[in-house]
């Protein structure tokens, strides 16, 4: 039943973090909830593992906070890239259309 509950604060993390961070324009609006919420729920079930309570407050901190830096983690590094692509794919696009 925690896991659930880490889950759900998981996503209201991520779609926080969706619209605090910039560059939302750059991936869909599903992303970062659900990167948040699978590492969240990995970082919770490993915990569990190791024998750390669920009732503890460690393990709740250690997973949110996780699941939510590995979403900053993957919007920083979508970013860049994807304007990247979108403005190779442009310049493509412009070369073929005007036949250069």
């Amino acid at each position: 039943m925690e896991l659930l509950f880490v889950a759900l604060g998981a996503i209201l993390i991520g779609l926080g973090l969706r619209y605090l961070l910039p560059g939302k324009d750059s991936y869909g609006s599903a992303l970062l909830p659900a990167v948040s919420t699978i590492a969240a729920s990995v970082i919770w079930a490993g915990l569990t593992w190791l024998g750390w309570p669920f009732d503890g407050a460690w393990i709740w901190w250690v997973s949110l906070v996780g699941g939510g830096l590995i979403a900053i983690a993957v919007a920083l590094f979508v970013v860049p890239r994807r304007r990247q692509a979108d403005a190779a794919a442009f310049e493509r696009l412009n070369r073929v259309q005007t036949g250069s």
